[in-house]
Parts: structure tokens; sequence; C-alpha cells
């Protein structure tokens, strides 16, 4: 017995801990309980409306008025009505509904009152179904009292419920085995995860048979995929940047101590400027990868609506000395405002990218034209100039992170500016490609972004 009534509260057990089992046998019980309702309302109208065209009383009135139909006189048929009017009302309280008398009564032709129970006179439309029948000379009055709303919908509900309470089992016990057997694979789904070491993102391997579990399992090995392949770049991302810092740090290493043992002022001035040109050339790394990280990991700040030609004028405006310094003719085609809505922090990686790498890249006496335009629905920022560029073929390996071609041998750049670029556009939902720069020569960066 125990063990009988530990197996019935195991499967009780569900519905007092917020389930989905108890959620759909909720939605069972209100689905019967409404279907009750709306039963018993629809009994209800149709009783008002059969009463109202044919009540009760009538089968009554009629049958009587056929008895009476061959009586002429007034004392027999005043005996009959009488003798109809007691087993009425003799039956109506024997019944034990609380029924109430019918109040009978009969007359003449010329409408003078042969018989009549006591309260007929008082009778009211509001308080009776009043039913009459002609039967010869005879005018039959027959008056049923009213039953209470209340009163009619306790009898439907009683007569109503039975049926109810016999389907109601016979719906629930379906529903319920189908739940318990289909929620065993999600069961056995989530087991299957818990198991799972934290290390292990590979499929979970794991076909269901039921389409809504097949989805869940098709989006979670999409989000396994998604963070296998995060970690595939986050791991090179690491090598990556643990070999591109090795060496300015080597270097570092190596003018600190050719300065700590310098002899004469010459090779310490020499050692020094060196070592501060590896530390430049560290911090520069070591900013970009802090750039590349942010955009790749995607947790910008909302959108603002801002001002893109001030924003070009002020980069320029910046880049201005050094450009002077390289002896670099340095202008802008922009109108005179520009707004959009976009991440200002994403933007401004395009543009101060764009423009360093072509400081870095374009020789003394080289040209270098920014073009700001709104077209259509799109955003296009233009950086040409007419430096070495880079071959056609090697274009999509560019926006590679440390990659650097040929014309970058004698550059101290870092290979991240153009792969800053590309993940900055893929952030702000645009595009960036690589061509021509002026008149065919050097290279040509446009950017599209949608406003």
């Amino acid at each position: 017995m125990p063990e009988h009534a530990g197996g019935v509260s195991a499967w009780l057990r569900p519905l007092w801990r917020p389930t989905l089992l108890r959620r759909i046998v909720s939605a069972l019980l209100l689905a019967f309980a409404l279907t009750g309702v709306l039963l018993l309302g629809l009994n209800f109208l149709e009783f008002k409306r059969e009463m109202a065209e044919r009540p009760g009383a009538l089968a009554v009135v009629q049958a009587l008025a056929a008895s009476l139909a061959g009586q002429p006189d007034a004392r027999d048929a005043r005996l009959i009505v009488q003798a109809r009017a007691e087993e009425l009302n003799h039956l109506r309280r024997q019944s034990g509904l609380a029924l109430g008398d019918v109040e009978l009564g009969i007359s003449d032709a010329q409408g003078h009152a042969v018989y009549q129970t006591p309260g007929l006179n008082r009778v009211q439309a509001h308080s009776h179904w009043i039913t009459r029948a002609q039967s010869g000379p005879w005018q039959l009055t027959l008056a049923e009292p009213r039953l209470a709303d209340r009163q009619v919908l306790a009898w439907l509900g009683a007569d109503l419920l039975p049926s109810l309470l016999v389907a109601l089992p016979l719906v629930l016990l379906p529903v319920w085995i189908a739940t318990h057997g289909g929620m065993r694979p999600l069961v056995q789904l989530a087991n299957r995860i818990a198991r799972r070491d934290a290390q292990d993102l590979a499929p979970l391997d794991f076909q269901p048979r039921h389409d809504e579990l097949r989805t869940l399992v098709t989006a979670f090995d999409a989000l396994l995929a998604r963070l296998r392949a995060q970690l595939r770049r986050e791991r090179a991302f690491v090598q990556d940047a643990a070999h591109e810092l090795r060496t300015p740090l080597a270097v570092v290493a190596t003018q600190a101590h050719l300065l700590a043992h310098a002899v004469d002022d010459a090779s310490r001035q020499e050692a020094a400027a060196a070592l501060q040109a590896a530390v430049q050339r560290s911090d520069q790394l070591s900013r970009q990868l802090l750039t590349l990280a942010t955009l790749e990991d995607g947790k910008h700040a909302g959108s603002q609506t801002l001002d893109l030609a001030a924003l070009v004028q002020e980069a320029l405006a910046t880049a201005a000395d050094e450009a002077l310094a390289r002896g670099l003719e340095l202008s802008l085609d922009a109108p005179a405002s520009l707004p959009a809505t976009l991440h200002r922090e994403a933007f401004e990686s395009v543009l101060t990218n764009l423009v360093n790498n072509a400081l870095l890249y374009v020789p003394r006496g080289g040209h270098i034209v920014v073009t700001l335009a709104h077209r259509g629905d799109r955003i296009r920022l233009d950086v040409a100039d007419d430096g070495p560029g880079i071959p056609r073929e090697q274009r999509e390996m560019a926006f590679d992170r440390f990659w650097r071609g040929e014309a970058a041998r004698d550059v101290r750049g870092t290979g991240l500016g153009l792969a800053i670029v590309a993940q900055a556009c893929r952030r702000l939902g645009g595009q960036v490609r690589l061509g021509d720069g002026l008149q065919g020569r050097g290279l040509g960066v446009t950017v599209e972004l949608p406003t």
C-alpha cells in the first residue's frame, strides 16, 4: 500500500509544480469548464425560447380541452376541471422541486366563470406562464408559476454535470499519457546536456521523433557550432597576438639592454630612439588588438544620430599634421552635413584605420582623397590614394589579420588595419571592398553603410 501511494504521489507531484504538464491539465480543465458554461448557457436560452413559444402547460390544456369537447353540462365540466387541477397540484407538490401550484379555470361562451382555483384572479404575466384553449363552449385558462432563472440553471447544470464528469477522465487520461510520453525525450535531452563536460562543444547527436524537439536540438547544435567557431577565432587571435607581440617586445628588450650598456652618447641616443619606436609599435599593436577584440565581441553601445561629415572633418584635421610632415596632400569631398544613426565607435574605427593606412603606405608627395556621400538609402565612404596599392589577386587576403603585402615590408604597420575595418563594417551592417585608387593607381577602399 505505501508503495502504491508513493507511485500515485509521484504521478501527481508534477501537478503541484509549475510544469508543462500542470499547464496542460489546467488548460484542459479550463476548457471543460468553459464548455460546461457554454452548454449550460445554450440550454438555458433554449429553455427560455421553448417556454415562450410552447410552455409545458400547453399540452395539459390541450388534453383537458379535448376531454371537454363533448361535455355540454356545466356541472360535469366543473368537476372535470376541478379534479384535474387537484391532480396536477398534488403531483407538483410530491415532486419536491418547489414548482408551485398551477391555477386553472373554465368559463362558458358568455365569459362567466364555471370554475377557477382561488389564485387565478391574482395571476400576472410576469409571474406565470398563461395558456388558454377553446373547447366547444368552454374557455380554459391555465397559469403555471414561472421558474426563477437560478433554479432553472441549477436543474440544467445538474443534468449536464454527469456527462461532463464522464467525459473528463476519458479526455484527460490520453492527454496525460501523451504528455508524459512527449516529455520523456525532453528529459533525455536535458540529462544528455547535463552530463556534458563544459569543454565539449560537439553536436548533441540526438534525434528526437517530435518536430518541436528536433527544432530545439537543431537550434542547440547551431549554437554549439557558433561557440566552436568563436573559440577557434579566439584561439587564433591569441596565437596571432602572441606571435605579433613577440617581435616588438624582443626589440624592446634588446634596445633596453643596449641602452643600459651604451658606452657613449651616440649609442645611447640610437638605442633610446629604437626603444621608443618599439614601444610605440607595441602600443599601437595592443590598441588595435583591443579594438579588434571589442568589435568581434559585439558589445557596442547603442546607435546614435551623428553628423558623419563633422566626424570625417575632425578625423582629417587630426591627421593633417602627420600628412604635412610626410609631404602628403590630404583632401576631403563631403557635404556640409550628413546625419545618420549608427554606432559611433565602429564608424570611427573604419575612418581612422583607413586614413592611417593611407598615411603609412603612401610615399612622400602622394595624394589621399576622402569622399563622403549619401547615395539613396546608403552612405558611401571612399578613401583613395596613389600609393603602391595592393595587387588584385591579393585584395581578398588583405582583410586577414596580420596580413601584409610586399609593399609593406618597409612600413612599420601591424597588419590589422583592414581587418578592423572589415569587422567594423560587419558590425555596422555594411560592406567594404578594395579597388584601384586615384587615376588607376594606388588603392581605393569603398565602404557602404545603411542609413
